[in-house]
């Protein structure tokens, strides 16, 4: 097939002949896309396609999981262990033996000269979910440390507090189906058609059989905001100061629903006061939406027969994460929007696993949403995996964000990072490099050897890629699918599973705690613990004991809760879940009641000035995935962004005298970086946008304040300079980077 103009280079794209499909789930975003993959005559992975008959794509799939197949040999994936003893040496290739006996020996000499916790470990929300729980075993129930955690503090930690906040548990309450029957849909710093492609043909396709309002809130005019009815360019960092002001409309106009707010709520008469101090005529002066706009998204969202908020990252990583995702929690529950169809709060979360590592890995608590600090889960999980309930800790210890600083403090000695890459994801990346210096051992385990973070290492753990292995994923919409095994580990790699059940062998509780060899024994494990009440005797929402391999290969995904007194519906012979969370009103507190938490807006941003005049803002472009340490390796994905670069205002470059394609570099109170030019109406005058794939670039610049409840970055939230650079110096720079 050709493309292109006669006699232009057009693409030519070979003929691949497949003599057998494999069923698997998509790896890169949390979408959770059912994929096959064709292998050859020689059982040789050649090409992928979506899964026609899977509810979630409907064979569909975006660029990223169409060129997936190319992953399994791509260029610098770990081939054996390595050893070294400065991060400065050369590495050594050792035996699987070899380097998990130095790295048990290394924590056990770390942890008996500086205490349990001198040890951290850093997960991701890549791995698969039985590799999370066994992960979670093996931390919490063998070596014992108490910093512990996963990279979805970078993204998701801010829904995960906002939904305990408001009702008692995390857990996305709607699904995908809700597209279908919304009468308004409003997007908080969400950009679907680039950051989660499916979900966004999802809605338009709902768009086209019935319309209905969409609202897109957002500083940038993002894709999404080019489809939107209305786009409000708020103010970055205000979006609690909106949702607020709305709330003063809806509750003074008399648009909530008072039935709904009286039977399934609790703090109504606060919140009501609190937003008396949000009038749009006093509110627009903050959030940047005039307060015409303001009634009137108001009046619009209370008067739908069902309306639903999604988000982002643009809510999520922000010092205000948590309140923005209580605040709009708030929203849908003053109006009456949870639990019914087309009403809901949807956080679309980033990772395709991310919603695993927050169900099953341990890292803010114990299995299956228990908690350290209530006693019950802790003697329920010790006496399921066989150990003393006093080896636990009685309360979470540090988040991601905080294990680094810990490091700078001497109270961190040893890391273990696995499937992660902070030199690239965490702010303010010239601290991340100094901390990593001050470690006395740290092990990366990872698919690839040249991941940035392998550059201060002194163990090498070869892992293997997503198909190599077998397990679950769940998506979104709390959809569990399984990831089938494909191929054989590539060259000496191993799946994380068998990696951490080999460790758990070299501690002591590794002999008492069982340790399955199997993912499918380690998903009965999760299927026993998913059931039952939780602390305040309500029934457990996170319960998969209905759920086996074998029907959820079936039915191509099954959403949770599915209990095991579930069967196939009796009129369409399918597996379903349930689809939404809280239709009953019941929610997962003490009074079964949702909580109406007052935000009251205080502002901490970093804010453009006269020395760093214009706002930063960073996110995804749709050819790429979080670090690049995957799609930078695919031609068709990395040809598309191949280099750093940020959009400009026209206007604002006219006036710095600065070219479109010429390279500048951006400077904040953190450090600087040097990025190619793009001029755009897309971004205001006062701001630019990078993309935050690439290496030794936005996250150079940003600034990195938490948020006090769910301790994640606000990476959306600083401001820089630009300055003319040296164009062919800065070309040399870019040649070397691109190299590296």
């Amino acid at each position: 097939m050709l493309f292109g103009r006669k006699n232009r280079k057009p693409i030519s794209i070979p003929s691949k002949k497949v003599k057998e499909w494999k069923y698997t789930t998509c790896n890169y975003c949390s979408t959770g896309c059912s994929i096959e993959i064709g292998l050859d005559d020689n059982k040789k992975i050649v090409t992928s396609r979506g899964h026609a008959g899977a509810d979630v794509n409907r064979g569909k799939l975006c660029i990223k999981g169409l060129l997936e197949h190319e992953l399994f040999e791509s260029p610098g994936r770990g081939t054996q262990p390595l050893l070294r003893d400065k991060h400065y040496d050369e590495f050594k290739p050792a035996t699987w033996d070899q380097a998990l006996d130095k790295t048990a020996d290394k924590i056990k000499e770390i942890q008996d000269k500086y205490g349990r916790d001198s040890f951290a470990i850093v997960s991701s929300g890549q791995l698969l979910t039985e590799e999370f729980y066994t992960l979670g075993k093996l931390a919490r129930g063998c070596i014992g440390t108490n910093n512990y955690d996963g990279n979805t503090t970078l993204c998701m930690a801010s829904a995960v507090s906002g939904y305990k906040r408001s009702f008692g548990s995390d857990g996305p309450p709607g699904c995908y189906d809700d597209f279908e029957h919304t009468h308004c849909f409003m997007a908080f710093g969400s950009n679907l058609p680039e950051q989660h492609p499916i979900i966004y043909w999802r809605l338009k396709e709902a768009l086209e059989k019935r319309k209905f309002p969409l609202i897109v809130v957002d500083p940038r005019v993002t894709m999404l905001a080019q489809f939107a009815d209305i786009h409000l360019p708020i103010t970055p960092g205000t979006d609690c100061v909106l949702i607020n002001s709305m709330m003063y409309v809806i509750i003074n106009e008399g648009l909530q629903d008072k039935k709904y707010i009286d039977a399934h709520t609790q703090g109504y008469d606060e919140l009501q006061v609190l937003v008396q101090d949000y009038a749009p005529e006093v509110a627009q002066h903050q959030c940047g939406i005039d307060e015409d706009t303001i009634r009137n998204v108001a009046r619009i969202y209370a008067k739908a027969p069902a309306a639903m908020s999604i988000w982002t990252m643009g809510i999520n990583q922000s010092t205000h994460g948590s309140d923005g995702v209580a605040n709009i929690n708030n929203l849908n529950l003053i109006t009456g929007n949870i639990g019914k169809p087309g009403g809901t709060s949807l956080s679309i979360t980033g990772q395709c696993n991310a919603m695993g590592t927050r169900e099953w890995s341990s890292c803010s608590g114990l299995p299956g949403y228990r908690y350290l600090e209530n006693a019950a889960d802790r003697q329920e999980i010790a006496d399921f995996w066989g150990i003393d309930p006093e080896f636990f800790p009685k309360k979470r210890g540090l988040a991601e964000t905080d294990i680094f600083p810990a490091i700078e403090t001497g109270e961190i000695k040893g890391l273990w990072i696995v499937a992660t890459n902070p030199m690239t994801s965490m702010p303010n990346t010239a601290r991340i490099r100094k901390a990593l210096e001050n470690l006395d051992f740290l092990v990366v385990q990872d698919v690839y050897e040249d991941v940035e973070m392998n550059q201060y290492s002194h163990a090498f753990f070869p892992a293997s890629v997503w198909a190599e292995k077998q397990g679950c994923h769940t998506n979104t919409e709390r959809r569990v699918n399984l990831i089938d095994n494909v191929l054989p580990p590539y060259k000496d790699s191993k799946p994380d599973f068998w990696i951490f059940n080999q460790m758990a062998k070299r501690f002591e509780n590794g002999k008492k705690i069982k340790f399955p060899d199997k993912p499918e024994e380690a998903f009965n494990e999760m299927k026993a613990l998913s059931k039952g009440k939780n602390a305040y005797g309500n029934e457990r929402i996170l319960d998969i004991s209905g759920m086996s391999y074998e029907k959820i290969i079936k039915a191509r995904g099954i959403q949770w809760p599915y209990r095991e007194s579930e069967g196939e519906d009796n009129e369409t012979g399918e597996l379903k879940g349930e689809a939404r969370l809280y239709t009953d009103g019941k929610f997962q507190t003490k009074s079964q009641r949702a909580n109406l938490i007052c935000v009251d807006f205080y502002d901490n941003n970093e804010k453009p000035c006269k020395d760093y005049p214009f706002w930063l803002n960073s996110g995804r472009v749709v050819e790429h995935f979080h670090t690049r340490t995957r799609t930078g390796k695919i031609g068709n994905c990395n040809k598309f962004s191949p280099t750093p670069y940020m959009e400009m205002n026209p206007d604002a470059a006219a006036e710095l005298g600065i070219a479109h394609q010429s390279y500048v570099r951006l400077t904040s109170r953190r450090g600087d970086a040097v990025v190619l030019v793009q001029l755009t109406q897309r971004v205001s005058r006062n701001m630019v946008f990078i993309p935050f794939h690439f290496h030794d670039c936005v996250n150079r610049l940003t600034l990195g304040l938490l948020d006090p409840y769910s301790r994640q970055p606000a990476f959306k939230q600083g401001s820089v300079r630009i300055e003319t650079v040296d164009q062919d110096e800065a070309a040399r720079l870019n040649v070397e980077r691109r190299a590296y």
